[in-house]
């Protein structure tokens, strides 16, 4: 790990929860590349530490995420040749958004503000999305000539469809926190200053619930956007055959036997 220091992403673990926040709010936290790493290994420990059991992704400042900054890029200079920009888009945007839809804790965004082009992209990833009123989604590719990358082509449509996803992403308007919630792109909109809380209220939910349940769930309806019913009704029935090998999912039957309140381990 080069060219970033501790503090441009902030890591720490709190009652069974990994807060991963996003600190360059003097550039509204653009992403670097650098950044994008820390962030890809900090959701891989997530899914390999059992002491995690959810994961919040946030930011300081008044922007979410203002998008790629393309000046924190992997060194190495001369002429750009055919094939250079899809493997930077695949080693970078790709794999952050790959990152968070693969990490195997839910993974929930609190969007302080706005969160443009690949920012955007990083909270839409996220298994739950809580934004504060003043936080707007940009899908801002358009503005600059480009086409939409980070998956968002991919996310998108299967939040809200294609023809609003065509929308969003002909026009590139700024979409407010309160018709994102309308779209179905954010679960619930807070006023600013409980939008910490609240986050962490949901996060330390997840974080009591049945942690490998809540991962096979989270894969179930990931794939489900993409494979046939024959293939998901599969998938299903061997994910409740292998759930139902875990100390939680006999705790569950257990407490609703003896009409008691179940207490998860996360195993």
């Amino acid at each position: 790990m080069t060219g970033i220091t501790e503090d441009e992403v902030l890591h720490r673990i709190e009652n069974g929860v990994a807060w991963i926040t996003l600190n360059r709010p003097e550039a509204m936290n653009a992403v670097t590349w650098d950044q994008r790493e820390r962030v890809i290994a900090l959701l891989a420990e997530a899914s390999a530490d059992p002491a995690v059991r959810a994961v919040v992704v946030t930011a300081t400042g008044k922007g979410f995420c203002a998008g790629a900054d393309l000046r924190g890029g992997p060194a190495g200079g001369g002429e750009r040749v055919a094939g250079d920009v899809a493997r930077l888009i695949r080693l970078g945007a790709q794999r952050l958004i790959t990152a968070v839809l693969d990490c195997e804790k839910p993974v929930l965004a609190a969007v302080n503000g706005t969160a443009a082009g690949i920012g955007a992209h990083l909270a839409l990833a996220c298994d739950l999305v809580i934004a504060a009123e003043p936080a707007r989604f940009i899908e801002v590719f358009v503005r600059r000539g480009l086409v939409p990358d980070g998956g968002g082509a991919y996310l998108l449509p299967r939040l809200v469809g294609p023809q609003k996803a065509k929308e969003l992403m002909f026009f590139g308007d700024a979409v407010p926190a309160a018709e994102a919630e309308r779209l179905g792109l954010v679960n619930r909109v807070v006023p600013a200053a409980e939008l910490e809380a609240t986050a962490r209220e949901w996060a330390e939910r997840l974080a009591q619930g049945p942690t490998r349940a809540l991962a096979m769930t989270k894969q179930l309806v990931n794939a489900s956007l993409d494979g046939d019913r024959a293939a998901s009704l599969a998938a299903e029935a061997t994910a409740q055959e292998i759930n139902m090998t875990t100390a939680d999912a006999n705790e569950g039957v257990a407490s609703f036997v003896e009409r008691r309140t179940p207490k998860y381990l996360g195993r």
